[in-house]
């Protein structure tokens, strides 16, 4: 089976036409191809028919409206050490900050007067703020404001504390698994941190009631086209409502300062593979995306993206918040980074969508916003 028939296998899998996902061996050679194709600089055959695969079934799904998330990054603390992360615990060059919860509804009120109507709550591991005070937090968030989405981005907890946080009004947790190969993960963390603990997290999750979103780093250090197949293997059986990658990027305080940035291109093959594989599937064009290139995050919606998460931290801060080097829009005001965000949308034809933008299941063709 060449590459564009196995683009065809996987566009059919996501239609739910009983297709069967193909072999870990079938993918890699399919990520590899396509790689191989869009860094020849020559004709691409099967990378423009994978983009334009992505992008009718996002448009067929969600229309051209562009899902909008107010990120708060509200610590940079972080219990773990990770060795690809610029807030490890072990970088002691790092100012380390905190937001109080009056500082939190702060950034909520200023993006709510946006249009804001998705609040992510993101930081490293912190153990300073209790269970209950998290708990707390999100109640007030809802109390202000009843109608909008609470999503949480703040690593692995047990049970029966993301039930209390569920149980007090949030809507989403994000907890990329980062790679779904445990040797390659072992690689990518310390001893004391757990594959399968991570996993564990994520179908505790789902059990929960979360919209739940994963995701992983593309060509992050020792990784290799079978992890990365390996990485759609794990996704179509946990079936997150959100998956959120972005190409590795490397900090210059950590053991990976030295390793090659992952790149423009398979990132965008593994956000089109993921949309056809998913169809409904909320799908950030991250940040990332748009430190590596000027336009990545647009080259990342017309390859199927769906979502995109304008800061909303307290400009002050934001330097602070650094996972990788050379990150975007650290020094945009919030209305103007949305502002802006405008224009560059409609250049490209599309618009920001209005509302929470809940994950709803919907298959090409059926509905649009």
């Amino acid at each position: 089976m060449n590459h564009l028939e196995l683009i065809d296998v996987l566009y059919k899998y996501g239609k739910n036409e009983k297709q069967v996902l193909p072999t870990k061996e079938a993918l890699a050679f399919l990520i590899r191809k396509l790689c191989a194709e869009f860094q020849s600089g020559k004709e691409r055959p099967g990378v423009s028919y994978l983009q334009k695969l992505a992008q009718e079934t996002a448009v067929s799904c969600f229309g051209t409206g562009i899902y909008l998330r107010g990120l708060i990054e509200f610590t940079n603390y972080c219990r773990n050490n990770c060795y690809y992360c610029g807030i490890r615990c072990g970088n002691e060059k790092l100012k380390r900050y905190r937001l109080t919860p009056e500082e939190i509804l702060s950034c909520c009120d200023k993006g709510r007067k946006l249009g804001f109507q998705t609040f992510v709550l993101q930081g490293g591991e912190d153990m300073h703020y209790s269970d209950a005070e998290i708990a707390d937090l999100i109640g007030k968030i809802k109390d202000r404001y009843p109608d909008s989405a609470v999503t949480l981005s703040f690593g692995e907890r047990n049970y029966s504390v993301y039930k209390q946080w569920f149980d007090a009004g949030a809507d989403r947790y994000l907890l990329r698994h980062e790679t779904a190969s445990k040797t390659h993960y072992e690689k990518l963390h310390p001893p004391d941190m757990s594959y399968e603990n991570r996993i564990d997290c994520l179908f505790n999750l789902k059990e929960i009631g979360y919209q739940t979103g994963s995701g992983f780093m593309v060509g992050s250090p020792y990784q290799t086209e079978y992890d990365l197949a390996e990485d759609l293997i794990f996704l179509s059986a946990l079936k997150p409502h959100m998956i959120g990658i972005g190409p590795f990027l490397p900090h210059k305080d950590t053991p990976f300062r030295n390793k090659a940035s992952g790149t423009l291109e398979q990132t965008l093959i593994m956000l089109g593979l993921l949309r056809i594989i998913f169809p409904s599937v909320l799908l950030p064009a991250t940040t990332a995306l748009a430190s590596l290139t000027e336009n990545g995050r647009e080259q990342g919606i017309l390859f199927g993206a769906n979502v995109v998460m304008p800061n909303l931290s307290p400009v002050s801060v934001r330097e602070h918040y650094m996972l990788y080097d050379g990150k975007a829009f650290i020094k945009d005001e919030a209305a103007e980074g949305k502002a802006m965000l405008e224009i560059r949308l409609e250049k490209i034809g599309y618009h920001l969508a209005e509302g929470r933008g809940d994950y709803r299941e919907v298959l090409p063709g059926k509905e649009k916003n």
